[in-house]
């Protein structure tokens, strides 16, 4: 497959339909909605939103049934964002290769920004059409636990308590199952229940998830040591100075990227039952191994 073009294709379809779906920068209060656009179109990967298709691809071969699903999924990653880069939390200049929300908009602005990004993401979810085993409530549930104490949330609440001590490889492992493992988990599983996924596929396609959202928070944390500011498009290095628990900080490089290397290996062998059809997955577990920003 030309995986470019693959990426591409999607990238574009979900840009086209989160513009549709956020209200436009002339919609009163206008500021409001000028920075939730600015945060949105600030250039992501958009990871999320296309491996959501893809897995509703690997079920039926289609994905407009999941294209609500998959922009809902980019609002919530990007309110993180923005609420991650705040002083209060990371305190980040610069997100994608942009200023952060907050140096744009101020602090309160930028708060309110990420709030409506979570809230408009629901209504965003809701518009997906059911699925005979998947009523739109599964749909909401399925994002909100992602999303929540018992995911993403709960991980950041993890994480800021883990800085500047020592923590275990077990407590290390929590922090990314659920700040970032969780909601990539929950983008493959809301793009499969949108095409109807057994409950057999549904479970295969998690584990996918599961390893894949691990290996991509490994990596991560390889990159913030490995990689200039330049290239990754927000601060370099900003683990290390907050004292944040990460697998380099833990294992070393080395050993860090051996966890990786199995991780991803992990995640190919959970889509061996899709066979083919389980080709832009597998490409892009490949793709994100790989990556250098």
């Amino acid at each position: 497959m030309d995986f470019s073009r693959y990426w591409a294709v999607r990238q574009k379809k979900v840009d086209a339909a989160l513009d549709r779906f956020l209200p436009s920068d002339k919609t009163k209060p206008t500021t409001i909605h000028e920075a939730m656009r600015y945060s949105i179109f600030a250039g992501g990967k958009r990871l999320r939103p296309i491996i959501c298709l893809a897995s509703a691809e690997v079920i039926n071969g289609k994905s407009d049934s999941a294209l609500p699903l998959a922009c809902a999924v980019e609002c919530i990653h990007t309110y993180s964002l923005i609420h991650d880069d705040l002083p209060c939390m990371d305190n980040d200049d610069f997100r994608r290769g942009k200023p952060t929300s907050h140096k744009v908009y101020g602090e309160g602005m930028a708060v309110l920004a990420g709030d409506a990004l979570l809230t408009i993401a629901f209504e965003i979810a809701a518009l997906t059409k059911p699925a005979p085993r998947y009523s739109p409530a599964a749909y909401i549930r399925e994002l909100a636990q992602g999303s929540g104490t018992q995911g993403m949330v709960g991980g950041q609440v993890a994480d800021l308590e883990g800085e500047g001590r020592k923590i275990s490889p077990a407590e290390l492992r929590y922090i990314h199952e659920n700040k970032t493992a969780a909601l990539i988990t929950s983008s493959i599983r809301l793009g499969a229940m949108s095409a109807n996924a057994t409950p057999k596929q549904l479970a295969h396609l998690t584990d996918f998830g599961q390893s894949l959202g691990l290996a991509f928070q490994v990596i991560d944390d390889i990159l913030d040591v490995t990689q200039t500011t330049e290239k990754l498009g927000k601060s370099a290095g900003k683990d290390i100075t907050a004292q944040k628990a990460t697998y380099p900080a833990l294992l070393g490089l080395d050993k860090a990227r051996k966890e990786a290397d199995r991780l991803t290996a992990r995640a190919r062998a959970a889509l061996k039952p899709f066979g083919r059809a389980a080709q832009p997955l597998e490409a892009i577990a490949d793709f994100l191994l790989k990556r250098e920003s």
